[in-house]
């Protein structure tokens, strides 16, 4: 792997160590308490790997209480313990969900922020994001060198999985359902699930509820989709285009249906609601987060992801380095040293987006 060495601007300080490498500095932080967000990017032992790599972690105290991890957990191994403010002023920062302008209004100038992708982002935060030439990645659309977006695959794996354990719950006494299995047992039949929708959200719910014995369909607008989900799936998986009357049917006959985005732009019909049955599980995936349920197996899971990431950040020098050099990299940039590059949101906010690709094009030698 080879280095750019052309740089718009000067890199945030590093902290020497003893033996003077040169250390990044990388905040984590809590979940903002007035939200229903649960989940964490790091588990202890990812901490103490990344510290052993040459990265400083600084952890708001009491970041790792959703995902059953204490204070003393995280700084056994390596992790300082600290106040937000302080995480907020490291070279990186870390959060799941997008800060308010009053933590970015905290953070070092010309530093580096990740968090999930949010096409809500107030346009206060923008402006502060801007004003301090903070460059802002969406970690959801990194794609490696092979062109897996795979953090972003990662979270549709386990919200698919998780929506099947919603919907288990939902059918039983506890979620106030009939009392029933997905599964079938020798003489009774098994539940209809109905999967409308494409990708691996939608696969990785399909694959679970096949896996605990339910009656599987998947429909989309789109057949080669529906090829693409069967050779994930399997032969237990039914497929069919979306028609509005097998639609119908299969809507009168599921015990669980769960809605996700199409191939194409679909709308689920409001009148097939006094079709289903009267103790259906309904989930529509584009408004909840089934992995909320299960935070500490998404910090498991992206822990992995980050420890190389960040391992590539040392060995290139820096994010800035990265955005500057990985075109994987340079899809997941949202603000970039005091412009928006981001065109949907600058769309939503009536904001003027600069192309990336100018802004490194127009970088000194």
């Amino acid at each position: 792997m080879t280095t750019d060495t052309s740089a718009p601007s000067p890199q945030p300080c590093a902290t020497e160590t003893s033996a003077g490498k040169s250390r990044l500095s990388l905040g984590v932080l809590n979940n903002y308490r007035d939200s229903d967000e649960t989940r964490l990017f790091l588990t202890p032992e990812a901490c103490g790997m990344l510290g052993s790599m040459g990265v400083r972690v600084l952890m708001e105290s009491g970041a790792g209480i959703d995902i059953t991890y204490s204070d003393e957990d995280y700084a056994s191994n390596g992790v300082e313990i600290t106040s937000r403010a302080a995480a907020l002023g490291c070279d990186v920062v870390l959060s799941v969900r997008s800060l308010k302008a009053e933590d970015i209004a905290l953070m070092r100038t010309g530093c580096s922020l990740f968090t999930l992708s949010d096409q809500d982002l107030p346009r206060e935060a923008v402006h502060s994001l801007l004003d301090r030439n903070i460059s802002l990645l969406a970690l959801d659309h990194i794609y490696s060198a092979n062109k897996h977006y795979t953090i972003a695959r990662v979270l549709d794996e386990i919200d698919g999985r998780a929506a099947i354990l919603y919907a288990q719950e939902g059918l039983s006494f506890l979620g106030e359902g009939k009392g029933v299995l997905l599964s079938g047992v020798p003489g009774t039949e098994p539940c209809e699930v109905l999967i409308i929708g494409e990708g691996w959200r939608a696969q990785s719910a399909a694959k679970a509820a096949i896996g605990l014995g339910a009656r599987v369909t998947l429909m989309d607008n789109d057949i080669a989709a529906l090829f693409e989900a069967e050779r994930n799936c399997g032969p237990m998986l039914d497929t069919t285009a979306i028609h509005p009357h097998v639609l119908y049917n299969k809507v009168k006959s599921a015990d669980v249906i769960i809605l996700d985005a199409c191939t194409r732009e679909f709308t689920f019909p409001r009148q097939l609601s006094a079709a289903m049955k009267d103790n259906v599980y309904f989930m529509d995936l584009s408004e909840t987060v089934p992995s909320l349920i299960v935070p500490r197996t998404v910090a498991m899971a992206v822990s992995n992801v980050l420890i190389n990431f960040f391992a590539e950040t040392l060995q290139m020098g820096g994010v800035q380095r990265q955005i500057q050099s990985m075109p994987g990299v340079q899809s997941a940039v949202v603000t970039y040293q005091g412009h928006l590059v981001d065109k949907l949101i600058a769309v939503r906010h009536g904001m003027y987006a600069v192309s990336l690709q100018v802004l490194l094009g127009a970088a000194p030698n």
